[in-house]
Parts: structure tokens; sequence; C-alpha cells
């Protein structure tokens, strides 16, 4: 499975955005699909999932804000982003989980949070 992800760029703190990630396969099957995100000189952490039951989880940090959603007929996970803050500045990449466990990344769309 090949990952695209798209939708990134430069907004004002309080400003929206809706990341998109394209994958080459099927998702329906997959065990999740989701999204992280790696801000400079942190650690990479989980944004928000979708596990193969339909169920979500958040990071504490942006729930609330963020919605994640699934197009299973277009195989497309979307992150929608809401009331951004600078400290959401980060690349943010889309992840899978076949249903064989294998571990799938896309390359990475930057997201900056700034005046």
């Amino acid at each position: 499975v090949q990952l695209q992800a798209s939708g990134g760029g430069l907004v004002q703190p309080g400003g929206s955005l809706r990341l998109s990630c394209a994958a080459s396969g099927s998702i329906f099957s997959t065990n999740a699909v989701g999204w992280y995100r790696q801000a400079p000189g942190k650690l990479r952490e989980l944004v928000a999932q979708i596990i193969r039951d339909g169920s979500t989880n958040y990071a504490d940090s942006v729930k609330g804000r963020f919605t994640i959603s699934r197009d299973n007929a277009k195989n497309t996970v979307s992150l929608q982003m809401n009331s951004l803050k600078p400290e959401d500045t980060a690349v943010y990449l889309c992840n899978v989980v076949s249903s064989t466990w294998n571990i799938y990344w896309g390359q990475g769309t930057l997201v900056t949070v700034s005046q």
C-alpha cells in the first residue's frame, strides 16, 4: 500500500485545514488507519485513528478540534483540523495497519500554525 498525503500548509491560529491521505490499495479491511505527527525535536505521536470496528481514538490535545474520517470507496482517510494552535505545527503522516498487521506510512505533509 502506498500512501499520499496532502493538504498541509500555513494557517493562522484559530484557522482550519483538512488533510487527506490517498491509498493505492483498499483500506476497507485494514486493522487501523490514522494520522500521526512529528514536531521538530519531538517524538512521533498519534493524532487520530480509526480502528477496524469503526471506533476512533484521539490524542487528548486534539479532542474536540480534530475529526478523522475514512471513505472506503475512495480509499482515503481525512483529518479535519479546526481551531488550530501553534503547538499543532508538525509534519503529519498518515498510517495504515493492514489486515495482516503490516504498517505503512505516507511521506508526510507539513502543517505550520503561525501568525
